[in-house]
């Protein structure tokens, strides 16, 4: 019975170890692989933010390959991306309330699906499916739009998200040779 409990308090001190100091290391390490980066828009009454980590194509096919199509993306590496803002606003013709969001996708050939979900969840993706499963819980997704993909003449090495103002308000998102822009209005 004794030793029942020390194997029992060995398993626990070990669980500990990895929550308390793996995962703090795992997300520190990460990060130097694809960088956390927040970009900020605050004009025309509207205060928003994106926060991602962004990896690098490094060679590899990303749509279509590294980043399956017509399945859910959680939009960057690392933990979920998040999308805030002050006040309402409309992502193409729906209101989005005021609030941070984690922010995912459905990369198609010829249009994308964009998902603003309230949950933020740790890292997005289960570890047993070796990324590849979401953790997105469906029944908090706030709103979803689609929107057209256009073809870059160019090779994007990194993920950008950035705001682009051309007579409307943007979101955009480019990567390898594909880019999305997400309509924005207050």
């Amino acid at each position: 019975m004794k030793k029942l409990k020390w194997i029992f308090l060995a398993i626990v001190a070990l669980v500990a170890l990895v929550f308390l100091v793996g995962m703090p290391y795992m997300k520190e390490q990460t990060k130097k692989i694809s960088p956390e980066i927040t970009n900020t828009y605050t004009k025309n009454g509207m205060d928003l933010s994106i926060n991602y980590s962004a990896p690098f194509k490094k060679g590899r096919e990303v749509f279509g390959g590294l980043v399956p199509y017509d399945a859910v993306w959680r939009t960057g590496a690392n933990e979920p991306t998040k999308f805030t803002t002050a006040t309402a606003i409309k992502i193409i013709d729906k209101v989005l309330p005021a609030g941070t969001y984690s922010f995912w996708t459905v990369p198609g050939q010829n249009s994308w699906k964009v998902i603003f979900n309230s949950e933020i969840p740790d890292w997005g993706v289960t570890i047993l499916s070796g990324g590849k499963e979401t953790t997105r819980n469906l029944e908090a997704d706030v709103l979803v739009v689609e929107v057209p993909s256009e073809q870059l003449a160019t090779v994007q090495e990194q993920l950008s998200m950035i705001f682009e103002y051309d007579n409307q308000l943007y979101l955009a998102l480019s990567w390898d040779q594909t880019k999305i822009r997400v309509p924005i209005n207050k």
